[in-house]
């Protein structure tokens, strides 16, 4: 009995599994695999075309005095006049300190004195030599006392000059930095002088336009405090390239002059290139930086190429491509992120078009 229904059981179990496996290959020939198309990307684009382009840059400046000298005296001593009108302009040669001199001119009368009766004896034995009263060698003697006396008179003379401290030029004095009854020497400052009736400009471009630099060109700049914007031309340049820093120093003369421009102002220095005829220039937007070097995307036949460029100028809106590019290549605008070396895209709009 328990034989029969074990087989009844089994015989069930047999049926249930050969319906299922049944019904499985009945539903599978129904299942269709579906091939999905992926649309191509929409994108903007721009037409690399030539162009004049004229690079313009801005860099640094300062302003400085035509002529710059710290007065300082030559010799030490006690200051006994002191003429230094802080902030106002002088003439060249204008007495701007007197230092004590009483010991040198006392010395001075002495010479003089000496002087007198050494061209008295002189001319005595002059006459003398005439009637051969006395040897050459005495008359030789007596001239030489007085040309002498006339070397040291010389001498002391230059030391008297000394103690006159004058202006070495026309210009405008700073601060003073001493007083009537100092004793200063040779190191001692007694004011600054700027020539600042003629300024000149010094700026710096780096190391890659030294070439477009040339004496005559004429620069603009604007300063701190005025709105105005002045011009300067070129005059020289620096001799080598500054090796820390790669750039070469420039210096302009000031063709324009304002109250409030001073020497050691700040400026903002505007140079203008002669421009590229050829130029290729692209919006900045369609540049891809990179870790190493910069790519754009270019469409070509329906597909994304990437390609390494390499940038130069720029301006507001748009970079110029120095390599990588040529004329009528299509540059894809928008949608960078999104787009993959080799996809499919499809131009939507060529901005300018």
């Amino acid at each position: 009995m328990r034989i029969i229904i074990a087989s009844f059981l089994l015989l069930a179990i047999l049926s249930v599994i050969a319906c299922g496996e049944k019904k499985n290959k009945i539903e599978a020939p129904q299942q269709k695999d579906v091939a999905v198309k992926t649309p191509s990307m929409k994108v903007d684009a721009y037409i690399v075309r030539p162009e004049a382009f004229a690079e313009n840059i801005e860099v640094p400046g300062s302003i400085v005095a035509f002529e710059v000298a710290e007065i300082h005296p030559e010799v030490s001593g006690r200051i006994v006049q002191l003429n230094v009108a802080e902030g106002k302009n002088v003439g060249k040669g204008t007495l701007l300190a007197k230092l004590y001199d009483g010991d040198l001119r006392a010395q001075l009368n002495k010479l003089q004195i000496q002087l007198s009766l050494a061209q008295k004896t002189e001319e005595r034995q002059a006459e003398l030599l005439k009637i051969q009263g006395i040897s050459q060698q005495d008359y030789d003697i007596s001239l030489l006392q007085v040309n002498s006396l006339r070397a040291d008179i010389g001498i002391l003379r230059t030391s008297i000059d000394k103690t006159e401290i004058r202006a070495p030029f026309s210009g405008k004095l700073g601060l003073k930095n001493i007083s009537t009854g100092s004793y200063i020497t040779p190191l001692t400052v007694i004011a600054i002088i700027n020539q600042t009736d003629q300024l000149k400009l010094d700026f710096s471009v780096p190391e890659k336009y030294i070439d477009k630099i040339k004496v005559g060109q004429l620069v603009t700049f604007s300063y701190q405090g005025s709105g105005n914007r002045l011009g300067a031309k070129v005059i020289a340049t620096e001799s080598n390239v500054t090796e820390n820093t790669r750039s070469l120093t420039v210096r302009a003369l000031v063709t324009g002059k304002e109250e409030g421009l001073l020497p050691g102002a700040f400026a903002k220095v505007q140079l203008s290139f002669d421009p590229d005829p050829s130029a290729l220039l692209v919006p900045t937007q369609a540049i891809l930086p990179q870790a190493r070097g910069k790519k754009v995307i270019l469409y070509k036949s329906g597909t994304a190429k990437f390609v390494d460029v390499t940038t130069g100028a720029r301006d507001s809106a748009r970079i110029q491509v120095t390599e990588g590019l040529k004329p009528n290549d299509t540059v894809v605008v928008t949608g960078l992120l999104s787009v993959r070396p080799d996809g499919k895209i499809q131009v939507g709009k060529i901005i300018n078009r």
